[in-house]
């Protein structure tokens, strides 16, 4: 059981370390998003894929690890949270604590990704909305109304406000 625990504790810190890397590069992504610098925000989700490979391996491990505690606690794996393995520890103080630890760092470092990413997607948002308006107002201004001319005959003279008749714009 010992070598179980120690194992637990390792993904955990290993999960909270690769975390902690994500962290960093949502960060690094906030001011990319609003400098709108593509190039960059391509590279940073890149990192980020090859990060999340990791987590996605060391779930993995942390899921056996914790099914392989379960069988030998005689417990339902899909009802075994942590907290309930942290308690069960009680006579075994020093790795309790390790448990413990490693358990409110990787809570700890989960919260500031959440709190980082509803920031980040929040800015991404505004962005989208930012070019929705602008997309708008280029389409408004393609259909603006006539100009109130008239000729001899009493026919509708007039010209689109805000363009020029027969031109073509080849950077739109």
């Amino acid at each position: 059981m010992a070598s179980l625990m120690e194992n637990l504790i390792a993904v955990l810190r290993e999960e909270s370390s690769q975390y902690g890397q994500l962290l960093e590069l949502s960060m690094k992504k906030t001011p990319v998003i609003v400098a709108g610098d593509l190039e960059s925000l391509q590279h940073i989700t890149d990192e980020e894929q090859d990060i999340v490979a990791k987590l996605n391996r060391l779930d993995t491990k942390r899921a056996e690890v914790t099914k392989d505690i379960a069988n030998v606690l005689n417990r339902d794996v899909a009802t075994l949270k942590l907290a309930d393995i942290i308690d069960m520890l009680g006579q075994r103080p020093v790795e309790q604590k390790q448990l413990a630890e490693a358990h409110d760092e990787l809570k700890l470092v989960v919260e500031q990704m959440a709190r980082v990413n509803r920031q980040n997607q929040d800015l991404i948002q505004q962005s989208l909305e930012m070019v929705e308006f602008d997309l708008n107002l280029i389409h408004s201004l393609r259909s603006a109304p006539q100009t109130a001319n008239y000729n001899k005959g009493a026919y509708a003279a007039g010209t689109m406000i805000g363009t020029k008749a027969g031109t073509f714009d080849a950077k739109q």
